[in-house]
């Protein structure tokens, strides 16, 4: 059977080689290239058994856009646009993990020629709410691991009106340490995580900050948020809990997220609170509702988690590229 031609680009960070994993098993894309700097000429096993194989890394500026038809590219933030726009010159659509295409983050600034290579806007890649808009799309702006997660979570309530504009979601979310991607850090060395709790970019200033505000205001929903992100002693996954005022009461909340998740393959509602278990090494978001007590105002309590690797970076991103080339959605992803 032919497979479609795919290249990786930041093939060897925690995203990249997420995406190494999931495109080595899955049965209609087939790795052209995997492409990173800082281990150009190393080789490394992808899969295991009669499914694995042996991969080189190429640098960046070695890699053969034009061999791909789709390029996925896990760069930093910042560093990304450029060689989106180098791949769309060369045909290649792309699937972008980086903020750089995301609603509310400013794109880097190009030169002309890198610039006129970019379509009009990138689609923003929440799958299940976005699908219709993918299908055509030369780029897709993936999302962020917390966004996904908390915008799931929140998607029902926003699309209906039903968040208090006057009140604020408070998100407390915690995420494993692969989440802060493997360049070496004194505060996420093993000695300073293990045994340990903490918040960081408080203060209400973590970057994805500005890309759930902007969804969130594109489905009508005006309140504030504070969100407040954990590092937890694990390698991956993502638990957001998030408080939302609601403009009313609502006598089954929950039957608001079963309604709009029902067909979904990747969303799973549940009667219990999720945990980390439940999710991890999956593409699935699991998603619990409850009213909250004890308050003057109505509120609700959303739990959502997700593995930050798969469903909320390389999972999504593949997910994405199954729609852009009109494959089953599910095709080479774990549920």
């Amino acid at each position: 059977m032919h497979k479609i031609p795919v290249g990786v680009l930041g093939a060897s960070g925690y995203a990249g080689r997420e995406l190494l994993a999931l495109l080595n098993q899955h049965p209609h894309f087939e790795i052209a290239f995997a492409a990173a700097n800082s281990r150009r000429g190393e080789s490394v096993d992808v899969g295991s058994g009669r499914t694995g194989r042996r991969l080189t890394f190429v640098g960046i500026d070695d890699a053969p856009l034009s061999s791909a038809a789709l390029v996925f590219s896990a760069l930093p933030h910042g560093a990304s646009a450029p060689w989106v726009a180098r791949s769309r010159t060369v045909g290649a659509r792309v699937v972008d993990l980086s903020s750089d295409f995301r609603p509310g983050n400013a794109m880097p600034r190009l030169e002309p020629l890198l610039a006129a290579a970019l379509d009009a806007s990138a689609p923003y890649g929440l799958t299940e709410d976005t699908r219709p808009s993918l299908g055509g799309a030369g780029i897709v702006a993936n999302p962020g691991c917390y966004p996904t997660a908390v915008l799931l979570g929140l998607r029902p309530l926003a699309r209906r009106g039903l968040i208090d504009p006057d009140g604020t979601i408070v998100v407390n979310a915690a995420s494993g340490a692969s989440g802060a991607g493997n360049n070496p850090r004194p505060d996420l060395m093993f000695g300073e995580i293990t045994e340990n709790y903490r918040p960081y970019g408080i203060g209400n200033e973590h970057r994805h900050l500005a890309e759930m505000r902007a969804t969130l205001a594109g489905w009508g929903a005006r309140s504030d948020m504070v969100f407040t992100p954990h590092l937890l002693p694990v390698t991956r996954g993502i638990l957001a809990t998030m408080i939302v005022p609601l403009t009313e009461e609502l006598p089954d909340p929950a039957s608001l997220w079963h309604s709009d998740y029902a067909a979904e393959s990747f969303v799973v509602v549940s009667g219990e609170a999720p945990s980390l278990r439940d999710v991890v090494h999956t593409n699935t978001a699991r998603i619990a509702v409850r009213p909250v007590a004890h308050t003057r105002r109505p509120a609700v309590q959303v739990m959502a988690a997700i593995d930050n690797l798969v469903k909320g970076a390389a999972g999504q991103a593949v997910q994405n590229a199954n729609v852009l080339f009109e494959l089953d959605e599910t095709s080479g992803l774990p549920s």
